[in-house]
């Protein structure tokens, strides 16, 4: 299938909008309980055991209502034994009964909930893996750590628990009520009279508390950056002995999720507490006043009654009090869902899923050209890096591409991974636009080594056979031999299982550079990308490491970028480069010839310098 060149112009949301309650959040909420849909059979059970559980729940405080009765010799016509002991094993088969049914309904919601976050969880992690390059220029990686971290984290909250407890606290508010109304409609009326201020309450508390929410998490995700980029960065904040400065604002920001923390809990606290203040003092009335209806022996209302009467008015003050923490939790969770539906609904990549690994559709000789390329980074359009480039790389061919920094070398690479789109022009593969395969047929068939090689934390022959997972350990020998790398992994006590550390950190930059393209040479690609890969080592692995480029470079195209031109003058073309335009072009020996020549310039400083 073809690929079109669209591309999501993403920018950063630094200003994130505020939240509201809104058809829209109520839309993004039943995005997410779509995923529930493959485990409804599992949801539905857990429902019908949750509606189950909450009407027997209600059947206790009728049992403790006869019961009195009973004991005080009035005997009532209705559902109940006309006996103590008989009411008294109706209520223990009852409890029995509905400790099975809790079994089931915890079970089977925390299954179907615990499944859909996983797929929620698994959807996210591609999704991101998938989005455009430019995504990631405009983000920080321990901001969307947190998305997958600490948002995710909310949103199981909601879907393993809240979600249950809000239907309970409903059913019970709902179920109580009616029950209350059927007692007594004076009593229960008293109590119906605080229902408006506190639904108008807690309208506007839940507007105001899921705010602070997405206000609390988005300074979350500041304070992983900063733990994110410090670990990175650990060798550069001990250099220069600033871990006071790293540890001063990781405290800022901490300090700053804690007062908003804070400020949510005392508005919790403060609603909460009107709540309850509310509810209860209203019950505490409503128990004077029904003594004296007892009393008085209006309509018959007897003690076993009232009782009954006061502990359903508890049930349905404690499901209440309940709802304003459940209703917080459910905002805090709306607000993250946003935040990862933001990245769900991103546009990602056309990176096809195949069957087998590393399967071509379209197959690539070699042949790569720039025709007319214009581009400039998405986040930066004011400033054009590549003006009007044309070149051929012919199959086989060794081409150099050097320049001042900041010419566009390394965003020539970019755009032959595919990383970037050019505004105006094309790239041909084969004589074929870019758009004309797919991404995945491409990126196969093209490999990177870099200048500065990241490294897995795994092992060795993990990290060489990322470049082709489904080679054998003799493939993986084979490959590090040619990048003379087996003798320095085999001098290793673990050899090929030796733990690399964070982006390998345990290794020398050279050992480093060889493990790279014993990785390039298991890719096996038709197009080969050199970025700066011998500039920062000495003079005995730089040996090495050209060794084993010149092994890696044998029968594909190579696309060269360099500042030390001594690695290039056998390449077939050199591209000179500057301020995104190409000066000229040729063989080392023609380019010296040009005595007003860039080349010339530059090499003559290098070789003055050397």
């Amino acid at each position: 299938m073809a690929r079109g060149h669209a591309q999501s112009d993403s920018k950063s949301r630094i200003d994130l909008p505020k939240a509201k309650i809104t058809r829209e959040s109520l839309k993004n909420i039943t995005k997410l309980l779509s995923y529930v849909r493959p485990y409804r059979g599992q949801f539905i059970g857990g429902f019908i055991f949750l509606i189950l559980t909450s009407v027997t729940g209600l059947a206790f405080p009728a049992f403790f209502g006869a019961l009195i009765d009973l004991s005080q010799g009035i005997h009532k016509q209705g559902y109940m034994p006309n006996t103590l002991t008989g009411v008294g094993l109706l209520a223990l088969a009852v409890l029995f009964v509905q400790a099975i049914i809790s079994y089931f309904r915890v079970t089977f919601f925390t299954q179907a909930a615990e499944r859909a976050l996983a797929d929620i969880r698994r959807d996210t992690f591609f999704k991101l893996i998938t989005l455009e390059m430019n995504f990631f220029s405009n983000r920080r990686v321990g901001e969307l750590n947190s998305r997958i971290s600490a948002d995710l984290s909310q949103i199981q909250g909601a879907i393993t628990s809240t979600l249950a407890e809000m239907l309970r606290s409903t059913i019970i508010v709902v179920g109580g009520i009616v029950i209350l109304a059927i007692i007594s409609f004076k009593l229960t009326f008293a109590i119906l009279l605080v229902l408006p201020v506190l639904i108008v309450l807690g309208k506007f508390f839940g507007r105001f508390t899921r705010r602070l929410a997405r206000e609390t998490q988005d300074k979350l995700a500041e304070s992983n950056t900063i733990v994110e980029e410090t670990l990175q960065g650990i060798a550069n904040v001990k250099a220069f002995v600033n871990e006071a400065f790293e540890a001063d604002r990781y405290t800022n920001v901490i300090r700053d999720v804690v007062n908003l923390s804070i400020k949510t809990a005392k508005f919790r606290g403060l609603f909460a507490s009107f709540v309850v203040f509310f509810m209860f003092g209203t019950i505490s009335c409503v128990v004077w006043y029904g003594s004296y209806l007892v009393s008085i022996h209006d309509h018959g209302l007897t003690f076993g009654t009232l009782t009954k009467f006061i502990i359903y008015a508890a049930f349905v003050s404690s499901g209440l009090s309940a709802l304003p923490e459940l209703y917080a939790n459910m905002q805090k969770a709306l607000g993250s869902s946003e935040r990862v539906l933001e990245i769900l609904d991103e546009t990602g990549e056309d990176v096809s899923i195949r069957e087998s690994e590393n399967t071509i559709k379209q197959k690539i000789e070699g042949n790569l050209a720039f025709k007319n390329v214009k581009f400039h980074y998405p986040s930066r359009d004011e400033i054009e890096v590549l003006k009007d480039v044309s070149f051929e790389a012919s199959a086989g061919q060794k081409v150099a591409i050097v320049g001042p920094s900041g010419s566009g070398k390394s965003t020539t690479a970019a755009l032959i991974l595919q990383f970037y789109y050019p505004q105006s022009g094309e790239l041909l593969f084969d004589g074929k636009p870019a758009k004309d395969y797919e991404l995945t047929d491409i990126r196969n068939q093209v490999a990177i080594v870099p200048q500065d090689v990241m490294l897995f934390g795994g092992t060795i022959r993990e990290n060489i056979a990322y470049g082709k997972l489904s080679s054998s350990e003799e493939d993986i020998i084979q490959a590090s031999k040619r990048a003379n790398a087996h003798e320095f992994i085999s001098g290793f006590p673990e050899g090929y299982d030796t733990i690399v550390g964070e982006r390998g950190v345990k290794l020398s930059g050279g050992q480093r550079q060889r493990v790279a393209i014993a990785r390039a040479l298991l890719k096996d690609p038709a197009i080969l990308i050199l970025d700066e890969a011998t500039s920062s080592l000495d003079s005995e692995s730089e040996r090495l490491v050209q060794e084993a480029l010149e092994e890696l470079m044998k029968n594909r195209t190579s696309i060269i970028i360099a500042h030390r031109l001594s690695t290039i003058r056998e390449a077939d073309k050199i591209i000179v480069l500057e301020k995104g335009v190409i000066l000229e072009s040729g063989s080392h020996d023609e380019l010296l010839k040009n005595e007003q020549g860039l080349y010339r310039y530059l090499s003559g400083l290098q070789f003055e310098l050397s």
